[in-house]
């Protein structure tokens, strides 16, 4: 059984706890879009600071009950660092999590999403096509990686970060989808861009009605820079998740728990 009754508010640093907060609100906006997967899936930041931790889901909790503080911190080496933690985590996710912290110290934020509609395109040769114009922020393209089984092989790790390389965005053929960024915010603004073109593609391609419009690729060059570039307003991605924390703070303001 999961432990709900973790409290970390006050064993924590203020910079670990913003780190925790804006996590768990991403789990929630997930919930909220219908885009978890029973208690699977998992998304992973890392902890500020000069250790390599990161934080992910306890496994056996749904998205719409994760909290700030029931997120698990583990090492590279996917073991608990806090003495007292309960609850275990999902090995699969350490795995896929773990690849990235430990190659990437860039990256801050990992998601790793299996809906329908992205397992979907990730099940298509031809992946990802120009559809939408929520293809134009794939900056630098996005990344494939070969389905290899359950992602349970320590020896997957050096194979998956090979593919994703510079990218931050990633489709995990017959499996899934993953972002990353160097902020939560970035990462979680790529997947809802991603998983919003993956989600177009499959109502495009349902409708069976000559050809599709493709964007042509001038176009596309003319939209997608290497990396993404945030404006006056913040990084990229800040304004999108500070927006859907002010929801969850009206609706269901627990996550901050």
């Amino acid at each position: 059984m999961v432990d709900l009754t973790v409290d970390r508010s006050n064993s924590v640093t203020a910079q670990e706890w913003d780190q925790r907060t804006k996590l768990a609100a991403v789990y929630r906006a997930f919930a909220r879009m219908g885009w978890d997967d029973l208690i699977y899936t998992h998304i992973s930041a890392r902890v500020p600071g000069p250790e390599a931790h990161f934080l992910i889901n306890p496994f056996g909790l749904m998205y719409e009950e994760v909290t700030a503080s029931n997120l698990v911190k583990i090492d590279l080496a996917g073991e608990k660092v806090e003495a007292d933690e309960p609850n275990e985590i999902n090995y699969a996710g350490y795995i896929i999590h773990s690849a990235v912290h430990e190659a990437l110290e860039n990256i801050h934020c990992v998601v790793h999403l299996h809906t329908d509609w992205g397992v979907a395109v990730a099940s298509q040769k031809n992946g990802l096509l120009p559809l939408s114009q929520f293809n134009l922020f794939h900056y630098g393209g996005v990344a494939y990686h070969d389905y290899e089984g359950l992602a349970l092989d320590a020896d997957e790790k050096q194979r998956l970060v090979g593919d994703l390389g510079v990218h931050r965005m990633m489709v995990l053929r017959n499996h899934g989808t993953m972002t990353v960024g160097e902020t939560i915010g970035e990462a979680f603004f790529h997947m809802y861009n991603l998983e919003r073109a993956c989600k177009i593609q499959i109502a495009a391609q349902a409708g069976g009605e000559g050809d599709l419009a493709l964007i042509d690729k001038a176009t596309m060059k003319e939209y997608q820079r290497e990396v993404p570039e945030g404006t006056r307003f913040g990084d990229y991605g800040s304004l999108e998740l500070a927006a859907w924390m002010r929801k969850l703070d009206r609706e269901e303001p627990d996550y901050r728990n």
